[in-house]
């Protein structure tokens, strides 16, 4: 399912870019702040709807898609997102299904042994079957972080869209949910995340896009769009890769 995104732009955040999207890849979206990532990634989940151009998965557009058929397959998890109840950890993540379950007048998509055992591989990937009892108050910010995307997990999107996922989790946890999106990406799924840490794009990403001041200023491998030049020219600091390929570290100041 090709993720696709035609002159799409918003007044004062995103100058118009089009962007052909695979599944089956890991892309990162980075920038400095302001520079547009958050916007364009809502444009791509169908959050919100762009002033100019489409958004389309497989040529049909996003707004042309039923809205439980477009949540099937696009996942999206917002920037600090959180619940409006208490819930235990477990029923947080089973939200994950309703696309999948009867609306009025219409039949399920899946069984209920189905959404179950959507519901145990999401918690068991986010190292989450030990705490599925626990009601979110009482759960740290990174726990609650590997809730809210095991709760998009559970959906078994097409694509997964995340906006700094890992901004609360601790060296241990951020790479476990790298790795699951990895294996999301290897089963045929498209992962699209929002990163400020430039070594994890540059380890994990197959593709990594590049905006600054709501421009596309580089598009391709990580070797490529986070090349030392392109980091001086967007971020404006001196920089240098260091070590082996899969285990860079960026060196500032250099």
């Amino acid at each position: 399912m090709i993720l696709t995104a035609q002159d799409v732009a918003l007044a004062g955040r995103l100058q118009p870019l089009s962007l052909v999207l695979e599944p089956g890849q890991v892309i990162a979206i980075c920038g400095p702040n302001g520079a547009g990532k958050s916007s364009l990634l809502s444009l791509l989940a169908g959050v919100q709807a762009a002033d100019a151009g489409a958004v389309a998965l497989d040529g049909t557009a996003l707004s042309a898609i039923p809205a439980r058929e477009r949540a099937r397959s696009l996942g999206y998890l917002a920037q600090g997102g959180g619940a409006a109840w208490d819930l235990e950890v477990e029923a947080l993540v089973a939200l994950g299904r309703l696309p999948w379950q009867a609306a009025p007048l219409q039949r399920a998509v899946s069984s209920a042994g189905q959404d179950a055992e959507a519901v145990e591989e999401a918690l068991a990937a986010m190292d989450l079957l030990a705490l599925r009892h626990r009601p979110l108050s009482r759960l740290s910010g990174g726990e609650r972080a590997r809730a809210m995307l095991a709760r998009v997990l559970a959906g078994q999107p097409r694509w997964i869209l995340a906006d700094e996922p890992l901004a609360s989790l601790d060296l241990g946890h951020g790479l476990g949910l790298l790795a699951a999106l990895r294996q999301a990406a290897n089963q045929g799924a498209g992962v699209v995340l929002v990163l400020h840490d430039l070594a994890l794009a540059m380890n994990h990403a197959d593709r990594v896009l590049v905006l600054d001041e709501g421009r596309l200023v580089a598009d391709g491998p990580p070797e490529v769009a986070l090349a030392q030049g392109v980091i001086e020219q967007v971020w404006r600091v001196k920089a240098q890769w260091l070590g082996e390929v899969g285990a860079r570290a960026l060196g500032l100041g250099c």
